[in-house]
């Protein structure tokens, strides 16, 4: 595509991937017989709500702005849930007055809140902590030791149950089935006998689903035995497979320096337009290049800002870049719109999209004032 008439930085979705994901996972819930939600917390995209509420049940938030904006822009008949590791007083009314489930943290929580859920007429589910640690790292695992999130065994509450109608859990960060069976395991061996009361489960997020080598009978198999042995209602929010390779983040070369090794600093910043790239962290694929020495020229990418380690990573290429190049990172969808920030000022990318009919439509542009409405 020709991205020149438009200014850098910028997101774009490509409608079409976002599609192949979304008719897999309206797939999957077909064949399992499970309700699928988008977790917003990844995605948040809402000019395309109307699309993904094509194909997906509803949505889960993590607070009220998410729940607001699901309430706002998703199709008025599907589902709104939400979930917070604790609920404001002072913004409890208005969580009621548009989610369907509100999702509890602790039985404090439960106690101070659920009743006033329960006369409004809604779902109300409590989390639960398997203790069963999947991920490698251990800042985006809510099962390692000390986490905050969700109601261990020792600390569960059975003569407080009444008025829960389900329970939830969230365990998975990017990963694959054989994570998902083991939490589920240890789900039931700690929180099993309480399952039989429950209308409907929720096995949260981290699934990495429209992956390509994810194991898709294995998930389908856990959640029809699920659904058989305790007559449950299942539900899956995924944010990052809905979004998975549907993004991309467009950025220009600003200059090439040389510090013992080439560095292009562009005008995206990976602690402003990418920060799970430090944070997991990760390298992003960019279109075009390679991995150092696998092309004829290797330099590093870093962003504008002051943060020394504001790098995105180390590259090859065809031959040296040069001012006013462009590139263009893979996987830019989930987890960069929803987290980019304005660090030294940094202008936030514009979000566009690329349409299925081939279109390219730019859907929002940032300036001066969006940076200044956030300070005082």
């Amino acid at each position: 595509m020709d991205f020149s008439s438009i200014p850098t930085p910028f997101y774009y979705v490509d409608e079409t991937l976002l599609i192949r994901n979304l008719e897999l996972l309206r797939s999957l819930a077909r064949r399992a017989g499970c309700r699928i939600l988008l977790a917003q917390k990844a995605f948040s995209m809402f000019a395309l709500y109307p699309l993904i509420g094509q194909y997906l049940h509803g949505t889960a938030a993590s607070g009220l702005f998410e729940a607001r904006l699901a309430h706002e822009e998703m199709d008025a008949g599907l589902e709104n849930h939400v979930y917070s590791p604790a609920y404001a007083e002072h913004e409890f009314g208005e969580i009621l007055a548009v989610c369907d489930h509100v999702i509890f943290n602790s039985f404090d929580q439960w106690r101070r809140f659920g009743a006033r859920a329960l006369a409004a007429g809604r779902a109300c589910g409590l989390r639960v902590n398997p203790e069963r640690p999947t991920g490698a790292h251990a800042m985006y695992d809510p099962c390692a030791p000390g986490s905050r999130l969700g109601v261990t065994a020792r600390n569960f509450r059975p003569e407080l149950l009444e008025g829960i109608s389900g329970l939830h859990f969230h365990a998975l960060c990017e990963q694959n089935a054989d994570a998902l069976l083991a939490v589920v395991q240890a789900v039931e061996e700690k929180f099993g006998e309480w399952l039989p009361r429950m209308r409907w489960l929720n096995l949260g997020g981290g699934h990495h689903i429209t992956r390509a080598d994810y194991d898709l009978d294995a998930l389908t198999g856990c959640i029809l035995r699920l659904r058989e042995k305790y007559g449950l209602t299942v539900y899956l929010e995924p944010g990052e497979a809905v979004a998975l390779d549907a993004g991309f983040l467009a950025a220009s070369v600003l200059d090439v320096v040389d510090s013992g090794t080439p560095v292009a600093i562009l005008d995206a910043s990976a602690a402003c337009h990418m920060p799970d790239v430090l944070e997991m962290p990760y390298r992003p694929e960019v279109l075009g290049a390679g991995k150092p020495g696998e092309k004829p020229w290797t330099c590093r990418l870093g962003g504008p800002t002051c943060l020394a380690g504001d790098i995105i990573g180390d590259y090859s290429f065809d031959r040296p870049l040069r001012c006013g190049d462009r590139l263009v990172f893979c996987d830019m969808a989930h987890y960069s719109m929803v987290k980019n920030n304005t660090f030294n000022g940094m202008p936030l990318p514009a979000i566009a999209l690329k349409q299925a009919d081939g279109g390219f439509r730019v859907i929002k542009q940032f300036g001066y004032g969006d940076f200044k409405r956030r300070l005082s």
